[in-house]
């Protein structure tokens, strides 16, 4: 029997795997701090012992307490698989449907170590970013799809594999809710207390839908952010000898070093997990590192004299970092840095998404296990000192932006001077970079589009992004609005370099911003050559939740909808269930993600196209709802760009209706009938 068909078996139970523990040389997640009563703690253990017989409960039931107690869950190390977890060619699964069997090709890219930050405690990214809750949910969610027909879907409540159930060919073979907590409760303090007694689940956006495609899933959308600040803020196109300063290189944050590198500018990036910093390095995603600020602010100038394309990791704070450009500024008098942003975990501050810079690294997480008050008392002190340099350097020819991880949100909340003079709650002194400097992107309909080609063959990748680039070129040929035609140029130009920058970490992925026109055409095109045998295995077509209409975020992807609907979620619940009446192979619901738990809905789907007229159908419905949704809800809340892509839309298809917006009142209209 091989080892994939010993992972579809079900637990591991006789005999029982040895118990290894933590693995060493491997980064691991912080200690957790639940705070959790003495009869909080038995049902905690009472709800992990659920999953296993009698016989075998006494015994899991210490390693378990012991667990809870060092590192404030239940994982259950004793159940991590000893198979290599990567994402193997579809066939290898043993499945009845090559639905399921994709699904395992994704949820095990999401494990790979290569991909995930901290793969024994099953999170993908973003520090507490979980793809499962503990092991043995892990082992009954493949036994599962190892046994599920095209009559059968498998619900899953936050990790914890409900079981599969009856439903029809149609229908989404998975659904996934994660952190479905009645609004009220869904506070931190609460989460820490239901993830600790395993009954919710922080799945960010894709790791917790089992479609995270590694560091490079954000790399597109970092190039184009990159870019566009260099255009709005600097006034060039060409960033040669411009400087960004940012830190994180965990599994999102670190694509801004490869970013940095495709633009041809020069990145300086801190980042306090050496392991973080070495996995970047190893893989060819940075180019340089160090731990000495003066080799850092010696190699910037150099880099900035030559305009040399450089990405450089700084192993340590990033608030020493900005602290040193200050200083280099007061005495010298010249501004080393243009550009600037922060890509730390800040939506989790208090538990491993931000290090304070008065401690080091180890010392700071024995302190965030020992004593978590002053562990949070101190970042939030970071916070301040971190935005002071800021502040001091914006009064010079310098430009910062918000990078969505609620880095802003949570300084305001620490009393940092970020606040913006006559500002709605969702503004600051500095933009959200999706508000800004991205612009009416997801308006017009352009989000982050991905496919993953589950043979595992990158000739099968090089072929879909032959099949992308000539969907493009065609539209562009056809004739499409200039705004449209600088987007599909952009894109082109992103698949004509991805292979030469090896941005493949883990399964044989790509991304690229399209709009619902684009995407329809590519799914088209790459399912016909899978019925052609052109591409050899079917392909999942996925997006970033951040996307046109998968999130309801007010701190992010919704921070420019001025109608006073930003904290409403109405249109990511509607896409999860869109998408799933209209075809979606699977759909997930998150509370959580990117900006933080409680701050935010998101919806994400996995489809998968296997070459039969049955999957270019559901490719034309679902893709058009996923897109539409957003860009109509965008033009109902009055943006010009969203009206104008609706209304061609409705144009071009007859089955569509949208309740279209009248013109504004006008101002003296409101004052007359609101006059005392």
């Amino acid at each position: 029997m091989s080892s994939l068909q010993a992972l579809c078996s079900g637990l591991p139970l006789r005999p029982l795997p040895e118990n290894r523990g933590r693995w060493p040389g491997v980064p691991h997640a912080p200690v957790r701090t639940p705070g959790l009563s003495p009869a909080e703690e038995r049902l905690a253990l009472r709800n992990a012992l659920r999953y296993f017989p009698p016989d075998v409960q006494r015994l899991l039931a210490a390693e378990f307490a012991q667990e809870l107690r060092l590192y404030g869950h239940i994982y259950m190390y004793r159940f991590c698989p000893t198979i290599e977890m990567r994402a193997y060619p579809i066939q290898q699964y043993p499945c009845r449907t090559r639905a399921a069997a994709a699904i395992m090709h994704m949820i095990m890219n999401n494990l790979d170590p290569a991909v995930a930050q901290f793969p024994q405690e099953l999170v993908t990214y973003g520090g507490n970013g979980q793809v499962f809750s503990n092991w043995a949910q892990f082992w009954l969610t493949m036994s599962y799809l190892s046994k599920m027909t095209e009559e059968q879907t498998l619900v899953m409540y936050s990790g914890h594999p409900l079981g599969l159930f009856p439903s029809s060919p149609g229908a989404p073979r998975l659904i996934i809710t994660n952190g479905m907590v009645i609004p009220n409760y869904s506070s931190r303090t609460e989460y820490e207390k239901l993830f600790a007694l395993g009954v919710t689940m922080y799945g960010q956006m894709t790791a917790g839908s089992y479609c995270y495609i590694g560091p490079q899933g954000i790399v597109h959308g970092t190039v184009l952010t990159i870019l566009n600040a260099g255009r709005r803020y600097l006034g060039v196109e060409d960033l040669a000898g411009k400087v960004l300063v940012t830190s994180g290189l965990g599994g999102m944050s670190g694509a801004q070093a490869k970013a940095a590198v495709i633009v041809g500018c020069i990145a300086v990036i801190a980042e306090v997990d050496k392991a973080a910093l070495v996995k970047r390095h190893q893989q060819g995603w940075l180019m340089e590192v160090t731990d000495s600020l003066d080799h850092c602010i010696e190699r910037l100038r150099e880099a900035r004299k030559k305009k040399e394309v450089l990405s450089l990791g700084y192993h340590g704070n990033v608030v020493d970092l900005w602290e040193r450009l200050v200083h280099e500024l007061d005495t010298t008098g010249q501004l080393l840095v243009d550009l600037g942003s922060d890509q730390t975990s800040c939506h989790n501050p208090f538990n491993g998404g931000y290090y304070p810079v008065q401690l080091g690294f180890a010392e700071a997480q024995s302190l965030l296990a020992s004593n978590p008050a002053e562990f949070k008392d101190l970042v939030q002190e970071s916070l301040r000192r971190h935005v002071s340099a800021i502040n001091r350097l914006a009064q010079e020819n310098f430009f910062f932006w918000d990078y969505g991880n609620a880095f802003l949100l949570e300084a305001q909340r620490a009393g940092a001077d970020v606040e913006k003079k006559s500002a709605n709650k969702t503004e600051f002194r500095y933009p959200s970079y999706v508000q800004h400097i991205m612009g009416d992107i997801f308006s017009q309909g352009f989000g982050p589009f991905r496919w993953v080609c589950t043979s595992g063959d990158p000739q099968d990748l090089a072929v879909t992004d032959q099949l992308a680039t000539s969907v493009l070129e065609n539209a562009i040929a056809e004739g499409v609005k200039t705004s449209v035609k600088l987007q599909y140029m952009d894109n082109v130009r992103w698949i004509r370099e991805a292979a030469k920058h090896q941005l493949v970490v883990g399964s044989q992925a790509r991304i690229l911003y399209s709009d619902q026109k684009g995407r329809v055409a590519i799914a088209i095109a790459i399912n016909q050559a899978i019925a052609s045998g052109k591409v050899k295995a079917p392909v999942v077509l996925s997006r970033d939740h951040h996307d046109v209409s998968g999130t309801d975020s007010p701190f992010r992807e919704t921070s420019n909808i001025y109608d006073g609907s930003a904290f409403c979620a109405d249109m990511a619940v509607q896409n999860f269930v869109g998408d799933a009446c209209r075809g979606a192979t699977w759909v997930a619901l998150h509370n959580g993600g990117g900006v933080g738990w409680g701050e935010v809905i998101n919806g994400g789907f996995g489809l998968l196209l296997d070459g039969t007229p049955e999957a270019e159908q559901k490719a034309r419905m679902m893709l058009s709802w996923d897109v539409s949704n957003g860009v109509a809800r965008r033009c109902w809340s009055g943006n010009t760009k969203a009206y104008e892509i609706i209304c061609q839309t409705m144009q071009e298809n007859s089955g569509l209706e949208v309740t279209l917006p009248h013109q504004v009142a006008e101002e003296g209209i409101l004052q007359q009938a609101l006059r005392p």
